[in-house]
Protein backbone atom coordinates (compact mmCIF):
# COMPACT_ATOMS: atom_id res chain seq x y z
CA UNK A 1 0.00 0.00 0.00
CA UNK A 2 1.33 3.37 -1.27
CA UNK A 3 -0.15 6.32 -2.36
CA UNK A 4 1.19 9.46 -4.36
CA UNK A 5 0.63 12.29 -1.32
CA UNK A 6 1.35 15.70 -0.58
CA UNK A 7 4.58 16.40 1.00
CA UNK A 8 2.51 17.41 4.57
CA UNK A 9 1.33 13.63 4.30
CA UNK A 10 4.91 12.54 5.09
CA UNK A 11 6.03 15.29 7.30
CA UNK A 12 8.12 14.84 10.30
CA UNK A 13 8.53 18.04 12.20
CA UNK A 14 10.47 16.30 14.87
CA UNK A 15 13.47 15.28 13.25
CA UNK A 16 16.04 17.53 14.74
CA UNK A 17 15.35 15.40 17.62
CA UNK A 18 17.55 13.04 15.50
CA UNK A 19 18.59 14.60 12.44
CA UNK A 20 19.03 12.39 9.57
CA UNK A 21 18.48 12.44 6.04
CA UNK A 22 15.80 12.67 4.81
CA UNK A 23 15.05 15.11 7.52
CA UNK A 24 11.57 16.54 8.06
CA UNK A 25 10.21 14.41 4.70
CA UNK A 26 9.66 10.70 5.16
CA UNK A 27 7.83 8.37 3.07
CA UNK A 28 6.06 5.27 3.76
CA UNK A 29 5.87 2.10 2.17
CA UNK A 30 3.26 -0.97 3.28
CA UNK A 31 4.08 -3.93 2.26
CA UNK A 32 1.57 -7.04 3.11
CA UNK A 33 4.21 -10.16 3.56
CA UNK A 34 2.10 -13.00 5.08
CA UNK A 35 -1.54 -12.39 4.06
CA UNK A 36 -4.16 -11.10 6.21
CA UNK A 37 -1.65 -11.58 8.80
CA UNK A 38 1.59 -9.40 9.02
CA UNK A 39 2.69 -6.30 7.05
CA UNK A 40 6.10 -4.41 7.29
CA UNK A 41 5.96 -0.49 6.94
CA UNK A 42 9.57 0.92 5.52
CA UNK A 43 10.47 4.29 5.84
CA UNK A 44 14.43 5.54 5.03
CA UNK A 45 17.23 6.90 7.09
CA UNK A 46 20.94 7.60 6.37
CA UNK A 47 23.77 9.69 6.64
CA UNK A 48 24.96 11.43 3.20
CA UNK A 49 22.99 9.74 1.20
CA UNK A 50 23.44 6.37 2.80
CA UNK A 51 20.11 5.60 3.19
CA UNK A 52 18.97 2.33 4.14
CA UNK A 53 15.90 0.96 5.25
CA UNK A 54 14.29 1.29 8.70
CA UNK A 55 11.05 -1.13 9.13
CA UNK A 56 8.28 -1.13 11.58
CA UNK A 57 6.05 -4.38 11.53
CA UNK A 58 2.33 -5.22 12.33
CA UNK A 59 0.97 -8.36 13.36
CA UNK A 60 -2.68 -8.91 13.17
CA UNK A 61 -3.56 -10.45 16.57
CA UNK A 62 -6.19 -13.84 16.31
CA UNK A 63 -8.51 -12.15 19.21
CA UNK A 64 -9.32 -8.79 16.91
CA UNK A 65 -6.60 -6.13 16.86
CA UNK A 66 -3.14 -5.17 16.20
CA UNK A 67 0.50 -5.92 17.62
CA UNK A 68 3.18 -3.58 16.47
CA UNK A 69 7.00 -3.72 16.55
CA UNK A 70 9.38 -0.99 16.19
CA UNK A 71 7.36 2.05 15.42
CA UNK A 72 8.66 4.15 12.23
CA UNK A 73 7.87 8.07 12.38
CA UNK A 74 4.12 8.55 12.58
CA UNK A 75 4.17 11.11 9.70
CA UNK A 76 0.25 11.34 8.53
CA UNK A 77 1.10 9.13 5.56
CA UNK A 78 2.05 6.06 7.98
CA UNK A 79 -0.95 6.86 10.48
CA UNK A 80 -3.61 6.86 7.71
CA UNK A 81 -1.93 3.04 6.37
CA UNK A 82 -2.34 1.90 9.95
CA UNK A 83 -6.03 2.73 10.27
CA UNK A 84 -7.00 0.65 7.09
CA UNK A 85 -5.40 -1.95 9.00
CA UNK A 86 -7.40 -0.73 11.84
CA UNK A 87 -10.62 -0.26 10.32
CA UNK A 88 -10.28 -3.99 9.15
CA UNK A 89 -8.59 -5.86 12.00
CA UNK A 90 -9.24 -3.88 15.28
CA UNK A 91 -7.48 -1.32 17.05
CA UNK A 92 -3.73 -1.36 18.05
CA UNK A 93 -3.24 -3.17 21.22
CA UNK A 94 0.02 -3.35 21.74
CA UNK A 95 3.39 -1.27 20.80
CA UNK A 96 6.62 -2.84 21.40
CA UNK A 97 10.26 -0.89 21.35
CA UNK A 98 12.82 -4.11 20.99
CA UNK A 99 15.69 -2.20 22.09
CA UNK A 100 17.43 -0.20 24.42
CA UNK A 101 20.13 1.71 22.75
CA UNK A 102 18.65 2.33 19.53
CA UNK A 103 17.85 5.56 19.70
CA UNK A 104 16.61 5.56 16.12
CA UNK A 105 13.93 3.01 17.11
CA UNK A 106 13.52 4.78 20.28
CA UNK A 107 12.45 8.35 18.95
CA UNK A 108 9.45 7.15 17.22
CA UNK A 109 7.74 5.06 19.79
CA UNK A 110 6.21 8.57 21.95
CA UNK A 111 4.75 10.01 19.65
CA UNK A 112 3.39 6.98 17.39
CA UNK A 113 1.79 6.13 20.76
CA UNK A 114 0.29 9.28 21.35
CA UNK A 115 -1.66 8.42 18.23
CA UNK A 116 -2.93 5.09 19.28
CA UNK A 117 -3.80 6.27 23.09
CA UNK A 118 -5.71 3.00 23.52
CA UNK A 119 -2.79 0.57 23.24
CA UNK A 120 -0.61 -0.51 25.67
CA UNK A 121 3.17 0.44 25.18
CA UNK A 122 5.83 -2.52 25.96
CA UNK A 123 9.52 -1.35 26.18
CA UNK A 124 13.03 -3.55 26.17
CA UNK A 125 14.56 -3.42 30.07
CA UNK A 126 17.03 -0.84 31.06
CA UNK A 127 16.33 1.92 28.93
CA UNK A 128 18.82 4.81 29.13
CA UNK A 129 19.70 8.05 27.59
CA UNK A 130 22.53 10.32 26.67
CA UNK A 131 24.54 12.44 28.76
CA UNK A 132 21.76 12.44 31.49
CA UNK A 133 19.85 9.08 31.91
CA UNK A 134 16.29 10.22 32.06
CA UNK A 135 12.78 8.81 33.15
CA UNK A 136 10.98 7.55 30.19
CA UNK A 137 8.07 10.08 30.63
CA UNK A 138 10.48 12.79 30.06
CA UNK A 139 11.80 11.35 26.95
CA UNK A 140 8.31 11.49 25.63
CA UNK A 141 6.95 7.65 26.66
CA UNK A 142 3.06 8.78 27.63
CA UNK A 143 3.29 7.24 31.36
CA UNK A 144 -0.24 5.94 31.65
CA UNK A 145 0.76 3.49 28.42
CA UNK A 146 3.93 2.24 28.97
CA UNK A 147 5.70 -0.57 30.83
CA UNK A 148 9.01 -2.72 31.20
CA UNK A 149 8.52 -6.12 29.24
CA UNK A 150 7.80 -8.63 31.82
CA UNK A 151 11.09 -11.31 32.52
CA UNK A 152 9.08 -13.73 31.91
CA UNK A 153 7.34 -13.90 28.39
CA UNK A 154 4.54 -16.16 29.79
CA UNK A 155 2.92 -12.80 31.90
CA UNK A 156 2.82 -10.55 28.91
CA UNK A 157 -0.78 -9.99 27.84
CA UNK A 158 -0.08 -11.33 24.24
CA UNK A 159 1.29 -14.45 25.65
CA UNK A 160 -1.24 -17.11 23.79
CA UNK A 161 -0.17 -15.91 20.41
CA UNK A 162 3.63 -14.85 21.12
CA UNK A 163 7.12 -15.95 22.83
CA UNK A 164 9.96 -13.34 23.36
CA UNK A 165 13.92 -13.93 24.30
CA UNK A 166 15.50 -10.61 25.57
CA UNK A 167 19.36 -9.98 24.96
CA UNK A 168 20.22 -7.31 27.57
CA UNK A 169 24.27 -6.46 27.68
CA UNK A 170 25.71 -4.87 30.23
CA UNK A 171 28.49 -2.06 28.45
CA UNK A 172 28.95 0.29 31.05
CA UNK A 173 28.25 3.01 29.61
CA UNK A 174 24.82 1.92 28.89
CA UNK A 175 23.02 -1.01 27.63
CA UNK A 176 22.44 -3.21 24.52
CA UNK A 177 18.87 -4.61 24.39
CA UNK A 178 17.71 -6.82 21.78
CA UNK A 179 13.86 -8.28 21.62
CA UNK A 180 13.18 -10.93 19.63
CA UNK A 181 9.78 -11.84 19.17
CA UNK A 182 8.11 -14.95 17.37
CA UNK A 183 5.01 -14.94 15.99
CA UNK A 184 3.68 -18.64 16.47
CA UNK A 185 0.86 -18.82 13.85
CA UNK A 186 2.83 -17.40 11.14
CA UNK A 187 6.36 -18.99 12.10
CA UNK A 188 8.09 -15.76 11.94
CA UNK A 189 10.90 -14.27 14.11
CA UNK A 190 11.06 -10.00 14.44
CA UNK A 191 14.29 -8.76 15.35
CA UNK A 192 15.37 -5.41 15.29
CA UNK A 193 19.09 -4.77 14.58
CA UNK A 194 20.84 -8.53 15.53
CA UNK A 195 20.54 -9.95 12.22
CA UNK A 196 20.15 -8.70 8.35
CA UNK A 197 20.30 -9.73 5.01
CA UNK A 198 21.20 -7.49 2.25
CA UNK A 199 19.01 -7.66 -0.95
CA UNK A 200 21.27 -7.23 -4.51
CA UNK A 201 19.12 -4.98 -5.91
CA UNK A 202 17.76 -1.84 -3.93
CA UNK A 203 14.54 -2.42 -1.89
CA UNK A 204 11.49 -0.61 -3.18
CA UNK A 205 11.77 2.29 -0.50
CA UNK A 206 14.77 3.65 -1.59
CA UNK A 207 13.52 3.48 -5.27
CA UNK A 208 11.07 6.12 -4.13
CA UNK A 209 13.75 8.81 -4.64
CA UNK A 210 16.72 7.29 -6.22
CA UNK A 211 18.69 9.89 -6.10
CA UNK A 212 21.14 9.09 -3.42
CA UNK A 213 21.49 5.59 -5.36
CA UNK A 214 22.77 7.07 -8.23
CA UNK A 215 24.74 9.67 -6.13
CA UNK A 216 27.03 7.06 -5.42
CA UNK A 217 27.04 4.78 -8.30
CA UNK A 218 29.51 7.63 -9.90
CA UNK A 219 33.08 6.82 -9.82
CA UNK A 220 33.77 10.90 -9.06
CA UNK A 221 32.78 13.77 -8.70
CA UNK A 222 33.00 14.92 -12.69
CA UNK A 223 30.38 11.88 -13.33
CA UNK A 224 26.85 12.87 -14.99
CA UNK A 225 23.94 11.24 -12.75
CA UNK A 226 21.96 9.03 -14.87
CA UNK A 227 19.10 7.44 -13.89
CA UNK A 228 19.24 3.83 -14.82
CA UNK A 229 18.81 0.41 -13.24
CA UNK A 230 22.07 -0.52 -13.11
CA UNK A 231 23.53 2.94 -11.78
CA UNK A 232 20.49 2.42 -8.99
CA UNK A 233 21.80 -1.62 -8.60
CA UNK A 234 25.13 -0.27 -8.24
CA UNK A 235 24.82 2.66 -5.83
CA UNK A 236 22.55 0.40 -3.50
CA UNK A 237 25.57 -1.69 -3.63
CA UNK A 238 27.79 0.38 -2.88
CA UNK A 239 25.93 2.38 -0.17
CA UNK A 240 25.45 -0.87 1.67
CA UNK A 241 29.31 -1.80 2.32
CA UNK A 242 29.27 1.80 3.44
CA UNK A 243 26.38 1.01 5.93
CA UNK A 244 28.00 -2.23 7.08
CA UNK A 245 31.72 -1.25 7.44
CA UNK A 246 31.88 2.63 7.25
CA UNK A 247 34.79 2.79 5.36
CA UNK A 248 35.22 -0.74 3.43
CA UNK A 249 38.75 -2.01 2.31
CA UNK A 250 37.37 -1.33 -1.52
CA UNK A 251 36.95 2.72 -1.01
CA UNK A 252 39.86 4.90 -0.55
CA UNK A 253 39.34 8.94 0.98
CA UNK A 254 40.52 10.87 -0.97
CA UNK A 255 42.25 13.99 0.39
CA UNK A 256 40.63 17.59 1.48
CA UNK A 257 42.44 19.51 -1.18
CA UNK A 258 41.53 17.30 -4.07
CA UNK A 259 38.30 17.05 -3.06
CA UNK A 260 37.73 21.02 -3.02
CA UNK A 261 39.60 21.07 -6.49
CA UNK A 262 37.48 18.41 -7.85
CA UNK A 263 34.18 20.14 -6.63
CA UNK A 264 34.96 22.98 -8.18
CA UNK A 265 35.05 21.28 -11.96
CA UNK A 266 32.09 19.07 -11.00
CA UNK A 267 29.38 19.46 -13.03
CA UNK A 268 26.45 19.43 -10.44
CA UNK A 269 27.27 22.17 -7.51
CA UNK A 270 24.01 22.62 -6.10
CA UNK A 271 23.20 22.14 -2.47
CA UNK A 272 21.14 18.73 -3.34
CA UNK A 273 24.72 17.25 -5.19
CA UNK A 274 26.56 18.51 -1.76
CA UNK A 275 28.55 21.60 -3.71
CA UNK A 276 30.10 18.89 -5.72
CA UNK A 277 31.80 17.39 -3.05
CA UNK A 278 32.43 13.70 -3.93
CA UNK A 279 35.29 12.20 -1.27
CA UNK A 280 35.25 8.85 -2.56
CA UNK A 281 37.17 6.60 -4.17
CA UNK A 282 36.39 2.92 -5.06
CA UNK A 283 38.50 0.10 -6.07
CA UNK A 284 37.97 -2.29 -8.81
CA UNK A 285 37.65 -4.85 -5.81
CA UNK A 286 34.52 -3.35 -4.53
CA UNK A 287 31.75 -5.81 -5.96
CA UNK A 288 33.93 -8.60 -4.77
CA UNK A 289 33.31 -6.98 -1.41
CA UNK A 290 29.40 -6.63 -1.72
CA UNK A 291 29.61 -10.31 -2.96
CA UNK A 292 31.32 -10.96 0.36
CA UNK A 293 29.07 -9.09 2.35
CA UNK A 294 25.85 -9.93 0.68
CA UNK A 295 27.02 -14.14 0.59
CA UNK A 296 24.19 -14.80 -1.33
CA UNK A 297 21.39 -13.17 0.88
CA UNK A 298 22.53 -15.35 3.92
CA UNK A 299 21.57 -14.01 7.18
CA UNK A 300 24.89 -12.40 8.97
CA UNK A 301 25.30 -10.45 12.05
CA UNK A 302 26.51 -6.58 10.85
CA UNK A 303 30.36 -5.54 11.43
CA UNK A 304 29.97 -3.37 14.42
CA UNK A 305 27.74 -5.49 16.34
CA UNK A 306 30.37 -8.39 15.66
CA UNK A 307 33.36 -6.07 16.85
CA UNK A 308 31.98 -3.95 19.36
CA UNK A 309 29.01 -5.49 20.83
CA UNK A 310 28.35 -8.94 20.95
CA UNK A 311 31.78 -9.82 22.00
CA UNK A 312 31.42 -8.00 25.49
CA UNK A 313 29.30 -10.92 26.22
CA UNK A 314 29.35 -13.82 24.20
CA UNK A 315 28.41 -16.37 26.38
CA UNK A 316 25.58 -14.10 26.91
CA UNK A 317 24.75 -13.88 23.65
CA UNK A 318 24.81 -17.36 22.58
CA UNK A 319 22.25 -18.33 25.43
CA UNK A 320 20.07 -15.67 24.14
CA UNK A 321 20.54 -17.26 20.20
CA UNK A 322 19.67 -20.90 21.53
CA UNK A 323 17.26 -20.30 22.77
CA UNK A 324 15.55 -18.25 19.81
CA UNK A 325 16.99 -21.04 17.53
CA UNK A 326 14.73 -23.52 19.85
CA UNK A 327 11.76 -21.85 18.16
CA UNK A 328 9.95 -23.57 15.04
CA UNK A 329 10.09 -20.83 12.68
CA UNK A 330 10.60 -20.49 9.00
CA UNK A 331 11.13 -16.75 8.17
CA UNK A 332 13.06 -13.36 10.00
CA UNK A 333 11.90 -9.70 9.61
CA UNK A 334 14.23 -7.57 10.50
CA UNK A 335 14.38 -3.39 11.01
CA UNK A 336 17.21 -3.19 8.26
CA UNK A 337 17.60 -4.12 4.88
CA UNK A 338 15.81 -6.95 3.91
CA UNK A 339 12.30 -7.11 4.88
CA UNK A 340 11.49 -11.02 4.60
CA UNK A 341 14.53 -13.31 5.21
CA UNK A 342 13.40 -17.08 4.49
CA UNK A 343 15.68 -18.86 7.20
CA UNK A 344 15.57 -21.56 10.00
CA UNK A 345 16.45 -21.99 13.01
CA UNK A 346 19.67 -23.47 12.31
CA UNK A 347 20.60 -20.83 9.34
CA UNK A 348 20.15 -18.42 12.28
CA UNK A 349 22.43 -19.93 14.65
CA UNK A 350 25.41 -20.05 12.08
CA UNK A 351 25.41 -16.46 12.11
CA UNK A 352 26.79 -16.14 15.41
CA UNK A 353 29.51 -18.58 15.01
CA UNK A 354 31.92 -15.73 15.25
CA UNK A 355 31.89 -16.20 18.62
CA UNK A 356 33.07 -19.26 18.95
CA UNK A 357 36.34 -20.31 19.01
CA UNK A 358 36.05 -23.80 16.57
CA UNK A 359 35.31 -22.37 12.59
CA UNK A 360 31.67 -23.89 12.95
CA UNK A 361 32.21 -25.27 9.34
CA UNK A 362 28.94 -27.14 9.48
CA UNK A 363 27.06 -27.12 6.48
CA UNK A 364 23.77 -25.09 6.12
CA UNK A 365 21.14 -27.04 4.28
CA UNK A 366 21.74 -25.67 1.23
CA UNK A 367 24.77 -27.70 1.78
CA UNK A 368 26.97 -24.78 1.72
CA UNK A 369 29.54 -24.03 4.22
CA UNK A 370 29.06 -21.26 6.62
CA UNK A 371 31.44 -18.42 5.35
CA UNK A 372 32.59 -15.13 7.40
CA UNK A 373 33.06 -11.31 6.37
CA UNK A 374 36.62 -10.59 5.33
CA UNK A 375 38.61 -9.68 7.53
CA UNK A 376 40.53 -6.81 5.71
CA UNK A 377 36.64 -5.01 5.37
CA UNK A 378 36.93 -4.36 9.55
CA UNK A 379 39.72 -2.77 9.40
CA UNK A 380 38.39 0.86 10.26
CA UNK A 381 36.09 -0.78 12.47
CA UNK A 382 39.02 -2.65 14.89
CA UNK A 383 40.64 1.08 14.28
CA UNK A 384 37.39 2.17 15.86
CA UNK A 385 37.47 -0.24 19.00
CA UNK A 386 40.98 0.57 19.67
CA UNK A 387 40.26 4.63 19.97
CA UNK A 388 37.26 3.31 22.20
CA UNK A 389 39.07 1.15 24.47
CA UNK A 390 42.15 3.68 25.13
CA UNK A 391 39.10 6.49 25.77
CA UNK A 392 37.56 3.78 28.35
CA UNK A 393 34.35 3.97 26.91
CA UNK A 394 34.36 0.49 25.83
CA UNK A 395 36.41 -2.93 27.46
CA UNK A 396 38.04 -5.30 25.78
CA UNK A 397 36.29 -7.87 23.83
CA UNK A 398 36.01 -11.31 26.24
CA UNK A 399 37.17 -14.73 24.81
CA UNK A 400 35.20 -16.74 22.10
CA UNK A 401 33.58 -19.35 23.48
CA UNK A 402 35.06 -22.86 23.45
CA UNK A 403 32.57 -25.23 21.45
Amino acid sequence: MHSNTHPRDCSWNFWAALPLYPYGQRQTLCKEVIQNSIWTFDQIQGILYTVVPIRMTVVKLEAGGLLVYAPVAPTPECIRLVNELVAEYGDVKYIILPTSSGLEHKIFVGPFARQFPQAQVFVAPHQWSFPLNLPLSWLGFPAKQTQVLPEDCRQAPFADEFEYAVLDIDLGQGSFAEVALFHQRSHTVLLTDALLSIPENPPAIVQLDPYPLLFHARDSAFDVIENTEANRRKGWQRISLFAAYFRPSALEPVRLMQTIRDALKAPDRSKKAYFGLFPFRWKETWKRSFEALRGEGRPFVAPILQTLIFPQAPRQVLDWVDKVASWNFQRIIPCHFDSLIQANPHQFRQAFAFLEQKSFKDKNLSGKEHQFLPQEDFEFIKELEAGLIKRGITKPAKEQINK
